[in-house]
């Protein structure tokens, strides 16, 4: 499993989201959101080469909290053709300059959340070297996905992410997620699979949503 550094990040990944965000379809807050790091969880690459996170940050600006689900991933130089995608770059305090990218583009961590939800990868804690996440939930009812490696083609808008997937599925990505009751949380309706997790209000309770479905297209 990926090594977790106790060091600093410069600018923050709050500073450069709270840049990145307000230039997204479903972003539903203000032009200067101010941003908590709330949670969380992270895939493993294994080729050991890409950071792969799933960040939950909640804007606290507004009358209401708005929490969102931010896919990163870390990379130690420029990814070829991903210009479009990248939210920024940050000097790490072990690793160096890292480039910053919108996930839901990056087709390492496409491919690592495809295993996720068929099974086959684990999700891991977010700031705990070797710790699996056992609060994410994953399930899925439908053929097994072959191994890739998958190129994302995403879309978005106002609803979050979606993007296309094996035996004819789309993967919706909830970029907003909206807390249920319930634990593990479970999804409306009949969808063909989906991942759940969980992260901490401003208030310190602990929410959980849906945070992917896949279904047919």
């Amino acid at each position: 499993m990926a090594v977790i550094h106790r060091t600093t990040l410069t600018p923050t990944k709050l500073e450069l989201l709270a840049e990145w965000l307000p230039t997204r379809p479903w972003y539903r807050g203000g032009p200067a959101p101010e941003l908590e790091k709330s949670g969380g969880f992270r895939l493993d690459d294994p080729a050991g080469e890409v950071g792969i996170e799933f960040m939950v940050t909640t804007d606290v600006c507004g009358p209401e909290p708005v929490a969102y689900l931010v896919p990163l991933t870390y990379r130690d130089a420029p990814a070829a053709g991903a210009e479009h995608a990248l939210i920024g770059t940050a000097e790490h305090g072990v690793l160096g300059k890292r480039w910053v990218y919108d996930g839901c583009h990056d087709p390492v961590l496409f491919t690592e959340l495809l295993a996720l939800i068929g099974g086959r990868a684990q999700a891991v804690a977010q700031s705990i070297t070797d710790t699996p996440d056992r609060e994410v939930t994953r399930a899925y009812a439908g053929e097994p996905f072959p191994e890739g490696p998958f190129t994302p083609r995403p879309a978005d808008d106002e609803h979050g992410t979606r993007l296309p997937a094996p035996h004819g599925t789309v993967l919706h990505v909830h970029r907003v997620p909206v807390p249920v009751a319930g634990t593990p949380p479970l999804p409306a309706g009949e969808p063909l699979g989906h991942v759940a997790g969980g992260w901490a209000a401003p208030d310190g309770t602990r929410l959980g949503a849906v945070l992917m479905t896949l279904a047919s297209r």
